[in-house]
């Protein structure tokens, strides 16, 4: 019987089973396991450990870590602010790393710092999240009340303001049908954004390959730098989500992003893999 240690984290209830590749024995095990398989049974909130998705920690030639992220569907996905700030803790607590590290993703290369208390206690998490690409500005709404802008942040987004309340937004169908829209052949990433004020927005999100989840990081970042460039938003923002709160900020000059929030780890365990 082949069994495989991880541990569970989350970033604001976006959950994730977290795999330490950096051990020689299960880096020789996920060498052998179907990736896309082993990410749809454990993320199974019913038969497996239950997630929104898998990540495994791995070595990188050119950055202190390396990650690769699947969806709970088995999809490979770019890039997950809340999942780089889950690494960052997993590795600073283990002593992988120190307090400022490098994370390689098939976004690039993030820089992360680990930010503590007077007892080293682990406090935020604050993630280089690089220059996001914005497209220009594009309506698919009959509805004045609705707007659309997309935004790259190495990973797809589609941002649509409504001037309701998120919480009356029928996310569960509105979100699998731009996920799927024609304009984005691989899938995106949907955030729907209550701007409330200057400082702060509310915000629900569908995960592309996962559904609607508590929290998102690139959506946050998304949601923000939308914000900021259509809206006139503050260049700091609170991001309000089901699951909690995250902060953007984006530096005027080099127009980066910087995600900050928490990181929290649940429990550990092995997984009993299947053949």
């Amino acid at each position: 019987m082949k069994t495989l240690p991880f541990t569970k984290m989350h970033g604001l209830g976006n959950d994730y089973v977290y795999v330490d590749c950096f051990q020689p024995k299960v880096a020789a095990l996920i060498a052998q396991t179907d990736l896309y398989q082993l990410a749809r049974r454990i993320s199974d909130r019913h038969r497996g450990v239950g997630s929104d998705g898998l990540v495994l920690i791995m070595p990188s030639e050119v950055a202190d870590l390396r990650m690769r992220m699947f969806n709970a569907d088995g999809s490979e996905a770019q890039m997950c602010g809340n999942a780089a700030r889950c690494v960052g803790r997993y590795a600073f607590e283990r002593g992988m790393c120190g307090s400022l590290m490098t994370l390689e993703t098939l976004a690039g290369i993030r820089q992360i710092a680990i930010h503590t208390d007077i007892r080293n206690r682990v406090e935020q998490v604050i993630v280089d999240m690089g220059v996001p690409v914005v497209e220009s500005h594009r309506s698919f709404w009959q509805r004045s009340d609705r707007d659309y802008v997309a935004v790259d942040i190495g990973n797809p987004h589609a941002v649509l303001f409504v001037r309701t309340s998120v919480d009356e937004v029928p996310v569960q169908t509105l979100g699998p049908h731009w996920e799927h829209h024609p304009d984005f052949p691989q899938g995106t990433n949907v955030e729907f954004v209550q701007l409330y004020n200057h400082n702060e927005l509310y915000m629900r999100v569908w995960e592309r390959g996962t559904g609607e989840t508590q929290a998102c990081g690139t959506g946050a970042c998304a949601a923000a730098v939308a914000a900021m460039l259509t809206r006139h938003a503050a260049n700091e923002l609170t991001v309000h989500l089901p699951g909690g709160d995250l902060r953007v900020r984006r530096d005027e000059q080099s127009g980066k992003l910087y995600l900050i929030g928490p990181a929290e780890e649940v429990f550990k365990g092995e997984y009993r893999i299947v053949d």
